[in-house]
Parts: C-alpha cells; structure tokens; sequence
C-alpha cells in the first residue's frame, strides 16, 4: 500500500507542474486560436537562465528564478511583438509554422552552447534528507515545487477571474470583433497572453529542472508532454489544464511503477502520454472540459 501511495504522491508532483507549464499553451490558444510549438524551448531557457543567474552571476537561486520569469515574460512577448503580430489575419497555419520554426532556431541556439550537450544540476538549496511519513517518501525539493507550483496555479486563476487584464484576456478569447468594439486592444491582449504564457513556462521549467536536473533533451521531452495534457483537458479550458496535468502526472507514474515493474517493459510511462492522445482525438476531441462550439453559417 506504501508503494500506492509512494507513485501517487509522485504523480501528484509530476503532474502539478504539468498543469503549470500548460496553463501557457491554453492561454496562448485561447486568445489567439494559435498553439505554440516552441512552448518546451521556453520551458528549457527558464530553467537554463535559473541556473545560470545562480551559478554564475552569483544570485540567490530564490532570486534568480524570479528573475528568470521577468526574463522569459518580456522575452515571449518580444517574439509576439516581432515574429507574430503582423500575423495577424493570416491563416493559422502560417501562424503554427512560425512557431515551429522559432523552435527550430532556438533548439539550434541552446545546442551550440554547453546547455545543449552536457547535464547540470543546481546547487542544493534545500535539507537532502527526504520527508517520510507512513513508508511515502517525497524530498523537500519536490515539497517546495509543489507548493510553488499550485501557489502560482491558484494566482493564475484569481489574474484570470478578476483582474483587469484578465478579464480583457477571457473577453478576447469568447470573441475578438465584440472585444475591439468595447475598446479592448486585441494585439495588447495577444502580447500579454504571450508574455504570460512564457512565465508560466519558465515557473515550469525552473521548478522541474530542480528536481529531474538539466538536461535539455529532457526539458523539451517535458514540453512536449504538455500537448496531450492540453488535449485531455480541452485546448480552451483553464480548469482542464489543471486536472489533466495531475491526470497525466498519475498515468504516467503509474504505468512507470506497475507497467515497468510488473510487466518487463520499459518506457511505458514516456509513451503513455501518447497514447491518452489518440484516445482522446478518438473519442472526445474537444478535450474533457473543452468548448464545442456550434457555428451558424
């Protein structure tokens, strides 16, 4: 029984901060109708600028991870303001294939420099002796992420529900021409989603790195998790994203724990994710908690 809730409690970590990173994605995907395939390279800079603040430039690592978030919040919204506004009325695809091709660049950028071939690990910060409770064992590194990571999810819903911002933001995303008629700039709302959403995913990034270490192939494996987390709970829905990367987060452990161990396979935890996809495209498309709107014409 102690090994359940050992791979539960796992599961809730993991999938706490898959819930984070893909706040992001939904927020990006519902102001703009776009999904960003670079959201993982973020995901990496946030927690390579982390480090690099702390073991370099010398900054406490609490400092630096702030830091690091006001960095990837300007940074995002500099590729919306260069890259993606004068986009704006093209079709979709030309938008997706943009971000496609930023990830291209910056997986090139990251690969020429130590970040993209070589493991680091930040310095320990936090007591190295595990917390156990009933045979479950969680470090305090995963402790102080999962409370930091449903911290930021609980801020991210109140900036959502009741600010201003916010509120321009879910204005934007139920309908753009009613919002522009009210005096809501669209293109303000789409750098801020942005800016918002790279903040998300380096939160994401930095807390993960702490725990798994870093390694840049596993940091965009991780950002790439997150698609079928924003799947499953509905490319359109906050709350979605939320309970689907806990679900996921278990679903992975689990079949990690028991598939692996039990069965005599290996990597089922990795595909799983991918499997859930095609089920959910399959049978609920719009996602657990996503929209289907109905259009006349």
């Amino acid at each position: 029984m102690s090994y359940f809730f050992q791979i539960v409690v796992s599961g809730m970590v993991v999938g706490s901060i898959y819930a984070l990173a893909a706040l992001g994605l939904v927020l990006v995907y519902k102001s703009s109708r776009v999904a960003n395939f670079a959201h993982g390279q973020i995901i990496a800079a946030g927690a390579f600028i982390t480090f690099y603040l702390t073991t370099t430039v010398g900054i406490p690592i609490f400092f630096s991870f702030l830091a690091s978030m006001v960095i990837t919040f300007f940074l995002a919204m500099s590729v919306e303001r260069i890259f993606l506004r004068r986009l704006i009325g093209e079709p979709i695809i030309s938008v997706i294939m943009v971000t496609i091709g930023l990830a291209s660049i910056i997986d090139g950028l990251i690969y020429l420099t130590p970040f993209g071939t070589e493991n680091f690990s930040f310095p320990p910060f936090l007591p190295q002796d595990p917390l156990s409770l009933g045979g479950v064992s969680i470090s305090w590194t995963q402790l102080v992420g999962m409370i930091i990571t449903f911290i930021m999810i609980g801020g991210f819903s109140w900036f959502f529900k009741k600010s201003t911002v916010g509120i321009s933001m879910r204005a934007v995303s139920d309908d753009q021409f009613g919002s522009m008629s009210v005096g809501i700039s669209v293109p303000r709302v789409f750098g801020l989603a942005w800016a918002t959403a790279g903040l998300s995913a380096a939160a994401a990034g930095c807390i993960i790195g702490n725990i798994t270490g870093l390694n840049f192939d596993t940091l965009h494996a991780f950002g790439i998790v997150v698609f079928p987390v924003v799947i499953l709970g509905g490319l359109d829905s906050i709350l979605g994203a939320v309970v689907a990367g806990i679900i996921m987060g278990l679903i992975q452990q689990f079949a990690s724990g028991y598939l692996d161990g039990n069965w005599g396979l290996n990597g089922t935890g990795d595909v799983m994710p991918y499997v859930i996809l095609l089920i959910i495209l399959l049978f609920k498309p719009h996602g657990l908690f996503g929209i289907h709107e109905i259009e006349r014409v």
